[in-house]
């Protein structure tokens, strides 16, 4: 048989990761799809099950962190992931204290020369953040911080109370393994959203993944061999402030039994974090006049990303291509591409401590940042905007994640 390089990236992460998971995913991958149990799995995502979850997220408007808005919808999906029987759900607190912003005189012209400088240098550069270059046409991108932009009163009222500093909290739970409980994969998300609108693409999408994937691991009938934890991050939008808060709790208690001897382990080791970071819209570069199709692109694709800059790069890329693998595998309409140029989500944090990849609409700095999503950050992120081939690319992100951490955690259904 010839050895295509994803054969031998996924080789390569077996090899890594040799033992049972390797035995599980070579089985896995003999297995007769009839009788394959994560098939059977996947047949469990359901598109319209998937967008109720993202239009009970977006209730809460844009979840913009520091608000009532935001810690409402972090009840509401810790009291989903209780119904979904997921165990230990549990919340990290943590405090966050905005930077100061210096204030300016209204005449500093100097500060105005240096920041047109700033801008013009980025542009220049042609290097998007985390890396790749920008090409082809791009289109206005920022944050609306302007109220007045969102024409729907109601919504606009729910998003009206600003954002205070002070303690923060987001919400996670686990499927504990069976054989391997000391080990886990982390699958995340972002809650938090800001613009005036719904935040529902951005991160309804990939948090409604996240909470279907719990939902359905914490099945009854569903084991696995290691443990995987499913994540909801707060203030991604203001800098990555709760997953930094996550690692910085957590990282140390990694593999260790608590109690002693009672076979427990609050923070198992880290195989890998996979971030799912803006999930539906895929319709293409922007058009000369700066507008968009309003249609998804048929050539729409899951971008899965690692950051090749990063301390644990060649373990980050093997889990890219092995999602990949699991795409071509169990998606049914898209297929997935890889790309190095990870960044500005809750992976980042992680990347140089574990294997880490982010799953996207597009490319984040050179497709994102460059226009590619007009909704992003904008009055226009709300459920209603988006159509059922939107909603149907992030069910696909899901499919390809189900499968993979099936796959990596020796999953079975009784």
């Amino acid at each position: 048989m010839r050895k295509t390089p994803l054969f031998a990236s996924i080789c390569g992460l077996s090899a890594l990761l040799a033992g049972p998971l390797a035995a599980q995913a070579a089985g896995s991958a003999r297995a007769d799809t009839a009788n394959d149990p994560i098939k059977m799995l996947a047949s469990r995502l359901e598109l319209e099950r998937y967008k109720e979850t993202i239009k009970g997220l977006t209730q809460f408007g844009d979840r913009r962190q520091g608000t009532d808005r935001n810690a409402n919808a972090v009840t509401w999906i810790e009291s989903k992931l209780k119904s979904y029987g997921c165990s230990d759900v549990e919340r990290i607190v943590y405090d966050f204290q905005p930077p100061a912003t210096p204030v300016r005189a209204a005449g500093d012209s100097a500060s105005r020369a240096a920041a047109a400088a700033a801008r013009a240098a980025a542009a220049a550069s042609g290097v998007a953040q985390g890396g790749g270059r920008t090409r082809g046409i791009r289109a206005r991108t920022g944050v609306n911080t302007d109220s007045l932009a969102q024409k729907d009163l109601k919504l606009r009222a729910l998003n009206a109370q600003p954002t205070t500093p002070g303690k923060r909290e987001e919400v996670y739970c686990t499927k504990v393994g069976t054989t391997h409980p000391n080990e886990m994969y982390i699958v995340g998300a972002h809650m938090d959203g800001h613009g005036w609108g719904e935040a529902a693409n951005d991160d309804g999408s990939g948090t409604a993944i996240v909470m279907e994937l719990a939902r359905i691991f914490s099945m009854p009938d569903v084991k696995t061999d290691r443990s995987i934890r499913f994540a909801l991050w707060n203030n991604e939008e203001t800098g990555l402030n709760g997953a930094r808060a996550y690692v910085v709790q957590r990282e140390a208690l990694q593999g260790k039994e608590s109690p002693a001897g009672s076979g427990k382990y609050p923070e198992p080791k880290w195989l890998g974090m996979i971030q799912h970071d803006m999930m539906m819209f895929d319709h293409g570069m922007p058009r000369a006049d700066g507008t968009l199709s309003p249609e998804q692109r048929p050539e729409a694709d899951v971008n899965v990303e690692f950051q090749s800059n990063s301390k644990m790069a060649a373990e980050s890329q093997k889990l890219a291509w092995f999602f990949h693998g699991a795409n071509e595998k169990y998606a049914t309409d898209y297929p997935a591409a890889v790309g190095p140029h990870m960044t500005n989500t809750d992976s980042g944090p992680f990347q140089d401590l574990v294997a880490s990849i982010s799953l996207r609409e597009n490319e984040r700095g050179r497709e994102i940042g460059a226009g590619w999503d007009p909704h992003w950050h904008q009055v226009t992120d709300l459920f209603s905007t988006f159509t059922d081939k939107d909603f149907r690319l992030g069910l696909n992100a899901a499919q390809t994640t189900l499968g993979a951490i099936a796959m990596l955690t020796g999953a079975t259904v009784r």
